[in-house]
């Protein structure tokens, strides 16, 4: 198996104590940690877009530039890219150059976002956000392959022989396709031919599953061969310690404190997705996607996941409100002592000599 640390980057106080760190620290660690990602053995590192909400990871792009100059080895991609609020022209242009800067180490992840508030902010309606997500897709996926395009669209200007720069390192970068809620997402990647990444964080398991499945059978239903299929998998939150009890504990009053935020903040909305279907963390250890207790517990649910999703790649989270030098150590211990035991279990094609679509210049 293959593994991902993601920041969405958020930017909150602590639930309990209320401290907070500044923006310029915040961003500073999410360059720091995708350097020791890197050195972890991390295959690849992802930054969130959020345009609302208490979030600074509205210019993704300028976080992967430096990404891109701070790391040398690991994959870069995003978690995800809110394709459905932006110019596809643009985002053609932007990624393709950091493509270029990374070497070729680019893989993003795209997707219609978890906030309703940012459709406003830049005048889009969010009923047509599967509208916005399927057309600029389109036009994206045209726009990296081909040279001279000339398209016409519901929501986009029309196009005529347009080429946009820089054109990617070494052809066009792979795109995954974010699934947390709708048949919409994995029906596009199912049409295409492209890997899907489940959201896995919110919901009980067989919520993501049913989409997992009906990604598969699309997939082949589309005449695409099942080998190109690949899954990856969020979670809900990591932490890890010397016992179990020791790591309930220790995590509750941060899971359970967001928890009770979120459930806040969506009062009275009961679509799936928006709030954690489980308000304790023991609720979320038994049943739901936390990554909580001993590195052996972690490995041995990651694994047991896997029997379900059979995902290629497991992203994980480390709750920027620890202290940073326990966030540091969670994911050391993860790399060293959980990664390996999964490994042992699961084996993927994914990023390696045999997956043709993989990142060029990815070399893990």
């Amino acid at each position: 198996m293959r593994f991902q640390v993601l920041d969405i980057v958020p930017h909150t106080p602590h639930p309990v104590t209320r401290e907070i760190v500044s923006v310029h620290e915040r961003l500073r660690r999410v360059v720091e940690t995708a350097v020791l990602a890197e050195r972890l053995g991390f295959d690849s590192y992802a930054v969130g877009e959020r345009h609302a909400g208490e979030f600074v990871s509205s210019a993704p792009t300028v976080l992967l530039g430096a990404l891109a100059q701070a790391t040398s080895r690991i994959l870069l991609s995003t978690g995800v890219t809110v394709l459905s609020l932006l110019d596809p022209v643009r985002v053609a242009e932007d990624y393709a150059t950091i493509d270029q800067l990374s070497g070729g180490r680019l893989e993003i992840v795209i997707g219609k976002g978890n906030e309703d508030k940012h459709f406003p902010l830049f005048g889009l309606e969010l009923a047509k956000q599967y509208e916005y997500l399927t057309e600029n897709y389109e036009l994206l996926r045209r726009l990296l392959r081909d040279e001279g395009v000339s398209w016409k669209g519901t929501h986009h200007a029309d196009l005529d022989s347009v080429t946009t720069h820089p054109r990617p390192f070494d052809g066009p970068f792979r795109i995954w396709h974010g699934s947390a809620t709708s048949t919409v997402a994995v029906d596009l990647a199912a049409r295409w031919g492209d890997p899907i990444f489940s959201a896995n964080a919110l919901q009980p398991r067989e919520n993501y599953l049913v989409l997992i499945e009906r990604y598969r059978e699309q997939l082949v239903a589309n005449g695409h061969d099942p080998a190109v299929g690949y899954v990856g998998s969020g979670s809900g939150g990591l932490f890890l310690a010397d016992t179990d009890a020791e790591a309930v504990a220790q995590y509750r009053p941060i899971y359970e404190g967001f928890a009770a935020k979120m459930r806040a903040a969506h009062a009275g909305d009961d679509r799936p997705g928006k709030v954690t279907s489980f308000a304790t963390i023991e609720e979320a250890v038994a049943h739901g996607p936390a990554l909580v207790g001993t590195p052996e517990r972690v490995a041995e649910k990651i694994v047991d996941y896997h029997k379900s999703f059979r995902h290629d790649v497991q992203s994980v989270s480390v709750n920027p409100t620890l202290p940073y030098v326990q966030q540091q150590e969670v994911l050391t211990r993860f790399a060293e002592e959980v990664a390996p035991l999964v490994r042992r279990e699961v084996t993927t094609t994914l990023w390696g000599p045999h997956d043709s679509g993989r990142a060029k210049g990815f070399t893990a």
